[in-house]
């Protein structure tokens, strides 16, 4: 298990949990994915209603505020696919 996984996933677990319906899935390239649900986040590879990939450094930067999310994504830093609105409930789970 990667340490950065775990860290995500101890990081995100508070803020997804009672939160989601559904399930998201954040992968973080080479290194390998963190789902979301309503139970909150734990390191997993699954099937996902939305899938957010992107550099372990995008995320940290949108962990901290540092980055827009949706500046990321239009300017290919970030990939969703999946739930558009499922997406904009990530999106505010990881910048709350």
């Amino acid at each position: 298990m990667s340490d950065t996984l775990a860290e995500f996933a101890a990081f995100l677990h508070p803020r997804a949990a009672g939160r989601l319906q559904g399930t998201a899935k954040l992968v973080l390239t080479d290194i390998g994915a963190v789902m979301l649900d309503a139970n909150g986040a734990r390191i997993g590879d699954g099937p996902a209603d939305v899938t957010l990939t992107a550099h372990k450094d995008v995320f940290r930067r949108i962990l901290s505020g540092d980055q827009n999310a949706m500046m990321a994504v239009m300017t290919g830093k970030l990939r969703v696919e999946g739930s558009a609105t499922r997406a904009l409930k990530i999106a505010e789970i990881l910048t709350a």
